[in-house]
């Protein structure tokens, strides 16, 4: 049975944030909220975590496109690659924000993803998930969790999250109500914004 753990987004509890941390370090699973809805994941170095994410959203690790969440743009070229300053001043005027962009992958990309050539990154604003990321040293991944009810398509209530995937995952944190638009997807691998969701967030970047 997962651990329910309540963390308020204005002055994130560090003893709170070490015990997600303890969680994603051993292998396990999260849900947690962002700027946009509640996100599953773990730690990218964790190829096992990886792999039961993948599981549970039915795809090939290999084939699955997961989001890393960073805390913030100083890690980006350990990710990816060819960030010239026009691309570099997109994201410092967008992030943190409810923007995932889509980036080309370094080689240093970890070994679940070696093959890929392409990176979502997201740093959402939100101080719980950025604060986890930090304390944690490296990304975790990022992949929506739908509702079944095509109409809601997310669900927004952290008590309904937990009924549902306390058998599925290791912790739930209760940051408060969610949101139910995800984000908007840029792709800037050709240098190029280019649009693929429109989410969230404001196209006037």
């Amino acid at each position: 049975m997962a651990e329910f753990i309540r963390i308020y987004e204005e002055n994130p509890n560090p003893k709170e944030v070490a015990k997600v941390v303890q969680v994603l370090k051993a292998g396990g699973l999260i849900i947690y909220p962002s700027d946009t809805v509640y996100a599953l994941g773990c730690d990218i170095n964790n190829k096992g975590a990886m792999e039961r994410v993948a599981k549970i959203k039915g795809v090939k690790l290999e084939k699955a496109n997961f989001s890393f969440i960073c805390h913030d743009l100083s890690n980006l070229s350990d990710y990816a690659k060819q960030i010239d300053n026009r691309i570099f001043k997109i994201l410092k005027r967008a992030l943190p924000g409810p923007y995932t962009f889509i980036l080309n992958g370094s080689n240093n990309l970890p070994s679940a993803f070696k093959k890929k050539k392409e990176v979502g990154i997201r740093i959402p604003n939100n101080l719980i998930t950025r604060s986890i990321v930090e304390a944690l040293g490296n990304p975790i991944i990022a992949t929506s969790i739908y509702d079944e009810d095509e109409i809601l398509e997310y669900t927004t209530d952290p008590e309904l999250i937990y009924e549902k995937w306390a058998d599925i995952v290791e912790l739930v944190i209760d940051g408060g109500y969610g949101g139910n638009v995800p984000s908007t997807i840029i792709d800037l691998t050709s240098g190029e914004p280019q649009l693929i969701r429109e989410g969230k967030g404001s196209l006037e970047i």
